[in-house]
């Protein structure tokens, strides 16, 4: 997952004004603004800087500070989810709701219906109040209670809601299409010099967005991505010549059939979006394999092959192009390779996309999204705006949003990760 950075990555976070406020928070330990979290890891990569008279870019650290922008006392907040569902969303809205009322004493907070059209008055959604009576077992539930919804809205009528309502943060709980949303607002909300913060939390099973090493679901999805594979496996011992395909998610970058495959190791061709391949290569490595197995396990990224799928250039409410169904376009495939050449086999096809998504977060993504939900509370509370909270390397960071939506987090063709993939597969190399 390594991500390519230059000399000139600015990683500086925006602010609203400055910090007056003493916080409410005690007994925990208060982080400074100069304490930062190095991007690179590698000694060499720092050595190189500061040989150059250059310092290394870093994140400035999340957390609680000593001194806050907003006055809890009369602040109103909102929150809002978008995009494809995911899991830890309802985790997420738990998480702030809890840790305004109890951390800093907020009681207003207000949750917009379908995604960002909740924000648009004539859509005639209405906000609901958010109490902890109703956030008490949310976590406990796949979805969001807000329910959500792709695609834009008037940047300018979302920001007269949150002017009218006298909003002091606004949270945008999404993935890059939500953030390039949140940028858009928070750039309005400069021009017109209002007192408002807008804070994102990343959530997307794609992990996808860049200078986030893990964003919330992600796991999840791995590990419910693996029941698939392990039935797929199942099916194709269970037959003559049986090949079991598993379609994942992963528009444009193949992060969850990558950590899916390497979590099961009986995966033989992973098929992901950064790494063309051909198809008459697939298809003789495939045959092969059953020469000499007798079974065989595909998996692909749903924006794997698309070269070769025929996909349109029309695009969908949030703006991403309609991929061609490169699941059914193997199952066809493979099937009309094996025909011609008489061939006996059995193919199983899963797509288990919507029951991945719909699940409650696991263990993991559930402490994720608590840690993600506070953070955002204290950078927002901090009047910390443009931004969303990231992981990086153990620690909780800033991320302004513009180098976030800048461009997607996607597999090193090149990296170690990829090799993993290649040595626990055995799938040809060039194919």
């Amino acid at each position: 997952m390594k991500e390519a950075v230059n000399d000139d990555l600015n990683l500086a976070v925006s602010r609203l004004g400055e910090c007056r406020i003493s916080s409410p928070m005690s007994g925990v330990h208060f982080v400074s603004d100069d304490e930062h979290v190095l991007y690179h890891s590698s000694l060499k990569e720092i050595e190189d800087f500061q040989a150059r008279g250059k310092e290394p870019p870093s994140f400035e650290m999340a957390g609680p500070r000593e001194k806050i922008h907003f006055d809890p006392a009369g602040l109103a907040c909102g929150i809002v989810t978008c995009g494809g569902l995911c899991p830890g969303l309802n985790d997420v809205i738990r998480s702030i709701v809890l840790c305004l009322h109890y951390n800093y004493g907020v009681r207003t907070v207000y949750g917009f219906r379908h995604g960002y059209s909740g924000l648009v008055e004539k859509n005639g959604h209405g906000p609901v109040r958010l109490t902890l009576e109703m956030v008490e077992d949310i976590h406990q539930k796949g979805g969001t209670i807000l329910s959500s919804s792709r695609g834009a809205q008037d940047v300018s009528e979302m920001v007269d809601t949150l002017e009218r309502m006298n909003l002091g943060i606004l949270f945008t709980i999404g993935g890059d299409g939500t953030l390039h949303g949140a940028r858009e607002i928070a750039s309005e909300i400069g021009r017109r010099n209002l007192d408002i913060a807008v804070v994102g939390v990343p959530k997307t099973i794609d992990n996808d967005i860049s200078y986030v090493q893990w964003s919330f679901g992600f796991d999840t999805a791995v590990s419910e991505a693996r029941k698939a594979i392990y039935a797929a496996h199942t099916e194709a011992h269970g037959a003559r010549n049986g090949v079991g395909l598993v379609k994942l998610m992963g528009r444009n970058s193949g992060f969850v059939a990558a950590y899916a495959t390497l979590a099961t190791s009986d995966v033989n061709f992973c098929l992901v979006p950064e790494v063309p391949f051909n198809l008459g290569a697939l298809l003789e490595a495939l045959r092969k394999r059953l020469e000499k197995r007798g079974h065989a396990v595909v998996v692909a990224g749903e924006g794997a092959g698309q070269d070769l799928t025929g996909g349109t250039q029309d695009k969908d409410a949030s703006g991403n192009v309609r991929l061609g169904d490169i699941g059914v376009f193997l199952k066809d495939r493979i099937k009309a390779y094996f025909r011609e050449a008489g061939i006996e086999m059995s193919l199983k096809y899963i797509d288990p996309s919507y029951m991945i998504r719909s699940v409650p977060a696991n263990a993991y993504d559930s402490a994720l999204c608590l840690i993600l939900g506070h953070n955002a509370v204290h950078a927002g509370m901090t009047g910390l705006t443009n931004v969303v909270v990231g992981y990086w390397r153990g620690e909780f960071t800033h991320v302004p949003i513009p180098p976030a939506v800048s461009r997607r987090k996607r597999i090193d063709p090149d990296g170690g990760m990829w090799r993993n993939v290649l040595v626990t597969t055995g799938q040809p190399v060039d194919m």
